[in-house]
């Protein structure tokens, strides 16, 4: 989970202003954490506590109101009702990593993933942004190879992975949806050889940077097993108490 979040506040400098190369600075006084962040922390508690996920999304979103939410969710925030709107935005996918990491079967994180997803993103396409990103963490975390990850999520979810980042890049702009992203920030991390070579993948492709860097950002933690200090301290530097106590919390649900 701290691999998205990381790559939400990487990424968070360039979300307005695209870049198409790997060279830049991983942390600036413009990284802070977005609304990525937020409703990952969202998810875990929820998951840590025995919550209902939409309790903690709208309890997250009312206690930070300027995290970035997209227009939909921003107004399904303050609803009284509080109603899935058909999204198949790439929100249901950027807030789902505790789920591959804190399930122990791909039944249940799938099932876990709709779930999470359905609350806001009920689409077809939302629900399956989500599910796919939460399969890759579970398949990662679970000791699989690329290749095997790759031939799964392209099997389940009929994403094309086989691409390269090379190949995407030139002519890939922002998408905020699930099937336009999501796909792409895999395969930022199937071409990558560590954490950090993941994360400068997905902010290259000049996207929806945040977001593309915590998804791929989330795999990739859950691949290669450690985060580099230098991103870790950074990320610690940037985060509310209350959010380093459930990054405390989480990790020793895992080592458990």
């Amino acid at each position: 989970m701290l691999g998205a979040i990381a790559g939400d506040i990487i990424g968070s400098a360039f979300e307005r202003k695209p870049i198409k190369t790997k060279k830049f600075k991983l942390f600036s006084r413009y990284s802070v954490f977005t609304d990525d962040t937020v409703l990952t922390m969202a998810i875990a508690k929820s998951i840590l506590d025995n919550q209902e996920y939409i309790d903690n999304l709208i309890d997250f979103g009312k206690q930070y109101p300027d995290a970035g939410y997209g227009a939909s969710f921003n107004k399904w925030i303050k609803s009284w009702r509080h109603q899935p709107y058909n999204s198949w935005g790439n929100g249901s996918a950027m807030r789902v990593s505790a789920v591959g990491f804190m399930f122990s079967n791909e039944k249940e994180v799938l099932a876990q993933a709709k779930k999470s997803a359905e609350v806001t993103h009920n689409h077809i396409e939302g629900i399956k942004g989500a599910q796919a990103t939460a399969l890759a963490i579970f398949l990662a975390k679970s000791g699989k190879s690329k290749e095997e990850i790759r031939e799964s999520i392209m099997q389940k979810f009929d994403y094309d992975l086989c691409r390269c980042v090379d190949d995407i890049r030139p002519n890939y702009k922002f998408f905020v949806s699930c099937q336009e992203s999501v796909p792409e920030s895999i395969i930022c991390f199937l071409d990558a050889d560590s954490y950090e070579d993941t994360i400068r993948n997905a902010i290259s492709l000049g996207g929806d940077a945040d977001t593309m860097a915590a998804i791929a950002g989330g795999i990739a933690e859950a691949y290669y097993k450690e985060i580099p200090n230098e991103i870790k301290m950074g990320v610690y530097e940037r985060l509310p108490k209350e959010f380093l106590e459930i990054l405390l919390r989480f990790r020793d649900h895992i080592e458990e």
